[in-house]
């Protein structure tokens, strides 16, 4: 099966998680939702996949709670994966999220 749907779920605050954004190309649909607040995200993620969404990506400020959480909401209906960053990034992006 090829990929044709997935979504991105970010933290920025102030983010509405109602909202998204779409990319669409012939072959995929992209979906990027914002969350002000990590807990908001399983419910973003039960909506997404509900959309067609067959596969999850969270950004790097969920961290392993919150990308478990998720891991959880969709029951294992579809693969979550988080981004990760490498030690020689931890001190920076720990900057941005303190």
């Amino acid at each position: 099966m090829a990929l044709t749907a997935w979504g991105f779920i970010y933290t920025a605050s102030g983010s509405d998680p109602a909202a998204e954004t779409v990319v669409e190309t012939p072959s995929c649909r992209s979906v990027f939702v914002g969350v002000d607040r990590p807990d908001q995200a399983p419910d973003v993620a039960r909506r997404l996949v509900a959309e067609g969404a067959q596969l999850i990506e969270l950004c790097g400020g969920f961290g392993p709670v919150w990308t478990a959480r998720v891991i959880e909401a969709v029951e294992g209906a579809v693969p979550v994966g988080a981004v990760g960053y490498g030690p020689e990034a931890v001190d920076q992006v720990h900057a941005i999220f303190a």
